[in-house]
């Protein structure tokens, strides 16, 4: 019985390629926390947490993510049998309250692990496969109308993507809904137009947004008000011409039920770190298909081991009706892999190899480990709003 040995958090910063635009600050780099497991046979598995816009977004940084694997998990699960997944996840769960991102790291790292020793995909573990390719949107954040649909069309000529969410919510709202018209307005029909409000929106902001948004032919707006308002999200539905995701209101199956039950989104954005993990995010999944909701794989722009944990659940899953964004490799200016990940033709084929099918290069991850013998500058995030 192999047994964890260790569980090590390593937080690393990566340069993105652009600057990404929330409605609630400007990243100009990703920060993430890895995890590298060890058992006592000599197996390793390897998972991530992370976040975006800081603690903007939400209650865990990276830096609690890494304290929490550190202080807590890792004694938690130290010694207990490796190949337990759920057992395991179950202690951490007595011993952690919340911390979900802290939980996906660890748990993913476990998950990867024992779908090595296997020597199957981690997909296996899941059901198998029922995609061989995901499709994948790519997010627009840089804030000017011109350029972001210069970006589109050269991502479409190139079969990159052929879906696009667009970050609104930091500009006035007739500013954002005149943005989002000519970017729909310049790809015509030939790509999906989304947008990411990120909470933003108050209710009568919303009721107000959305008419202007189905005017434009958007087919669906991403939490357009607070993740603590179920009751505006399933009003503005009712109402609404074009679909609903819940994304900041989803932080595991318990949410997803909550949201199910109150009628408040058409479709769930899927996560696996603010599931709390592979697990976690397949049960969100099952809540889904019950409901009759449809599904979108979300991302939090992990690095490629994130990307890989969450495709390999993803291509499990019949009902993922939206597609994916699983583009956070691609937004980041470097990787931390010995290989890059499969991607063209509009998607991304999950990788095959046992668990979650990437290996993580130790010099790679040398240059960007901020406890590092360079020492990674973190620059601070830019709060929207404040120029």
């Amino acid at each position: 019985m192999p047994t964890i040995e260790r569980v090590e958090p390593i937080l690393v910063d990566l340069p993105l390629i652009r600057p990404h635009a929330l409605a609630m600050a400007v990243m100009t780099h990703q920060s993430a926390v890895l995890v590298r497991l060890r058992c006592s046979d000599g197996s390793e598995g390897w998972g991530e947490g992370t976040t975006i816009g800081g603690m903007a977004y939400g209650a865990e940084s990276v830096e609690a993510v890494a304290l929490a694997v550190e202080r807590y998990l890792a004694p938690a699960l130290e010694g207990q049998d490796a190949d337990r997944v759920g057992a395991a996840m179950a202690r951490a769960g007595m011993l952690v309250r919340g911390a979900p991102i802290a939980k996906c790291a660890v748990e993913t790292a476990l998950w990867d692990a024992r779908a090595r020793r296997l020597g199957v995909p981690v997909s296996a573990l899941f059901g198998g496969r029922v995609h061989d390719r995901l499709e994948v949107a790519w997010t627009l954040a840089s804030g000017e109308a011109d350029r972001e649909a210069e970006e589109a069309e050269r991502l479409l000529e190139e079969r990159r993507h052929r879906a696009f969410k667009v970050k609104i919510g930091r500009r006035p709202l007739e500013e954002d809904a005149a943005r989002v018209a000519a970017i729909k307005r310049a790809l015509g029909e030939r790509a999906s137009v989304r947008v990411d409000v990120n909470e933003a929106w108050s209710r009568a902001e919303a009721r107000r947004g959305m008419a202007m948004l189905a005017d434009a032919g958007i087919d669906l707006v991403e939490q357009p008000l607070a993740a603590d308002d179920p009751e505006g999200m399933a009003e503005l539905r009712a109402g609404a011409r074009l679909a609903i995701m819940a994304d900041e209101s989803l932080r595991g199956p318990r949410d997803a039920f909550r949201v199910a039950r109150a009628g408040a989104a058409d479709v769930l954005a899927l996560k696996i770190t603010q599931s709390g993990g592979l697990g976690p995010a397949a049960e969100v999944a099952a809540v889904a298909r019950a409901a009759g909701l449809g599904l979108y794989g979300g991302t939090m722009i992990e690095t490629e081991v994130g990307t890989a944990a969450a495709a390999g659940l993803f291509a499990t899953l019949p009902g993922l009706d939206w597609g994916t964004e699983l583009f956070g490799p691609r937004l980041l200016a470097e990787r931390i892999t010995t290989e890059p990940l499969g991607y063209g033709e509009f998607g991304l084929v999950p990788p095959d190899g046992p668990g979650i099918g990437v290996e993580v290069d130790p010099d790679r991850l040398a240059r960007f480990r901020r406890d590092g013998p360079r020492g990674a500058v973190v620059p601070a995030l830019r709060v929207a709003g404040t120029g």
